[in-house]
């Protein structure tokens, strides 16, 4: 055998090789993912005081967050603007058992659950009123 053709299957089994780990690590992480999916889905809301009755907004502050006012003002507006949206603020530093369980890691975080008590939408900052609109609309009907 000539040794560029020795090189060239070496190199074949090499990339065969690492595709083969790719796929394994990439199916790995898809079964982590799912399985934090599935874990966000049982999570405990039963202290965060959400409606059982239609959607409930609900975002974790801080006395000492600037931005935390802005969500506030764009949470207040459209709970105004859809009167059946529950609005529940949190507070981090008075609740962190709650921030520990739904995973906030900054503030201000913004969840919508629906009346079953499942997580619907999440968004770190201050979200546009519009998209916490569009996340709830399809809740209320």
């Amino acid at each position: 055998m000539s040794s560029s053709l020795v090189a060239a299957i070496a190199v074949l089994v090499a990339a065969l090789g690492v595709a083969y780990v790719i796929g394994r690590l990439m199916t790995l992480r898809s079964g982590l993912l799912r399985q934090a999916a599935e874990d966000a889905a049982n999570i405990d809301t039963s202290d965060l005081g959400l409606s059982d009755t239609g959607p409930t907004v609900v975002h974790f502050s801080a006395v000492w967050c600037g931005p935390c006012a802005g969500v506030r003002r764009v949470v207040d507006q459209v709970c105004t603007e859809l009167p059946d949206v529950a609005h529940v603020e949190i507070d981090m530093d008075a609740n962190p058992e709650a921030a520990r369980r739904l995973s906030v890691l900054s503030l201000p975080t913004t969840f919508i659950f629906d009346a079953d008590g499942k997580q619907r939408y999440r968004a770190p900052g201050v979200p546009k009123a519009a998209d916490l609109r569009t996340a709830l609309e399809p809740l209320l009907s």
